[in-house]
């Protein structure tokens, strides 16, 4: 499976630090509270993405704006199953035209 460079995990919260300004405390703080969610090496090292450092971003703005991390991970979650709904309803009307069509496969994503 082909990943983005995006979503590739490979930053040290040292650097994901440096990048958003939080610091390392608030960074792990978000991963309590499931805002974020690294990947471990083998030694206990937290691993990051580029998509990672720009939600943790986007988090950090709320909170200073005054938004609650559980009214966070609430928006989050709203958020994954419309994006989730919305992949079903696309393949299902894939599949409608392909069924319309005679094609037995849509075309790559």
């Amino acid at each position: 499976m082909d990943t983005s460079y995006k979503d590739k995990k490979v930053i040290t919260i040292g650097i994901v630090r440096d990048l958003t300004g939080l610091s390392e405390r608030q960074i792990r703080y978000y991963e309590e509270r499931k805002l974020i969610f690294p990947e471990r090496t083998a030694g206990g090292s937290r691993k990051y993405s580029f998509s990672d450092v720009e939600l943790l971003v986007e988090i950090a703005n709320k909170i200073e704006d005054g938004v609650q991390t559980h009214e966070i991970r609430k928006e989050m979650i709203r958020a994954q199953k419309k994006q989730t709904q919305d992949e079903i309803r696309r393949k299902m009307i894939q599949g409608q035209l392909n069924a319309q069509f005679g094609l037995r496969k849509g075309p790559s994503a």
